[in-house]
């Protein structure tokens, strides 16, 4: 796996990371901890071959997914460039409650994830979501006085708009920004990636893959476990599926062309959008785990750039990202 430094920390990251969540929860009955032997497997697998990003959050399973990760890095630690979130307030019982950016939030939701991870320091602790409702500078400051504490290394901000960046970088230098970046999600790319780029922040694509739906393997929604979250998402739903199903059918006459898989193809166009930016596929499987990771292999010249770009314009998908509720707390 191919390394480089992530923004201004001095810390060399794989290219690309792994994204977690779907080991504990949103992606069916079967990613609920159920079994945790081949998700632990999987991230065993991710650092044998040079992965050494990880991504969690304390929302993803009300805390499983953390506990999870921390059993996996346990006598791996130093091994690890270990990223998590707060801000997603739910219950115990997993309803959401709503966002909260408030400094007692914050220093009582990084001591529970230190818990739950089992480590003494978070490499990169992210704000999930912005909260609308505590200036930015409150937040950001109080995540700054857990860099003072030794709890955490860096900060980072998610789906956070670029005036928000901004501020927030003001009052502590910001090391990432997580916000979905793909080929059927190209919105960074009118205003966020210059404001990173400016100040010297790394970005990281979440869903780089569409939710899995650039890699082919769905069909119909039927494809999709029922208790699956995607099943909620305006993309995967009625009209909309088949017509984001054209564009799949694209890619994978475009992989074919390079001798790729589709995965691969999209996470390519993704590297080779500068060396800042660090997608998170996440996965449960090994095999999809060397699926990915083989992407750094694949090389796009111009003119596979200019077709890509042919083919999927910023506004290519059919249907937002997330639901009514969702889109109202991206970009804050």
């Amino acid at each position: 796996m191919e390394h480089r430094l992530f923004a201004q920390t001095g810390i060399s990251v794989s290219r690309m990371g792994l994204g977690c969540m779907g080991m504990s929860e949103f992606y069916g009955s079967g990613h609920a901890d159920s079994d945790p032997t081949e998700s632990i497997a999987t991230i065993h697998g991710a650092l044998d071959l040079g992965v050494n990003f990880l991504d969690t959050a304390d929302v993803y399973g009300v805390g499983r997914n953390e506990e999870l990760v921390g059993k996996a890095i346990a006598g791996r630690r130093n091994e690890v460039f270990l990223a998590t979130k707060f801000g997603n307030v739910r219950s115990a019982e997993g309803q959401f409650l709503g966002l909260s950016g408030k400094p007692d939030y914050i220093r009582r939701a990084c001591e529970a994830s230190l818990r739950r991870l089992n480590v003494d320091v978070i490499d990169l602790y992210y704000q999930h979501r912005v909260d609308p409702t505590t200036p930015i500078e409150e937040t950001v400051g109080a995540m700054a006085d857990l860099i003072k504490e030794g709890k955490v290394r860096f900060l980072g901000l998610s789906e956070a708009g670029p005036n928000t960046i901004r501020r927030a970088h003001a009052v502590h230098p910001i090391a990432a920004l997580q916000t979905e970046y793909s080929l059927w999600t190209r919105d960074p790319e009118a205003e966020i990636l210059g404001v990173t780029r400016e100040l010297g922040i790394a970005f990281v694509p979440y869903s780089p893959l569409g939710r899995g739906f650039l890699t082919g393997r769905f069909r119909t929604i039927d494809d999709l476990d029922p208790a699956d979250w995607r099943r909620n998402n305006p993309r995967f739903q009625g009209e909309n599926f088949q017509r984001n199903l054209e564009l799949v059918k694209l890619i994978e006459s475009l992989a074919a062309a390079k001798g790729c898989t589709a995965s691969q193809l999209a996470l390519a166009w993704l590297l080779s959008q500068g060396e800042d930016v660090f997608p998170i596929p996440g996965t449960t499987k090994v095999h999809r785990l060397k699926e990915n990771i083989d992407a750094v292999k694949v090389t796009l010249t111009a003119d596979d750039l200019a077709e890509i770009d042919r083919c999927f314009p910023p506004d290519a998908a059919t249907g937002t990202r997330y639901p009514e509720g969702g889109m109202r707390v991206l970009n804050g």
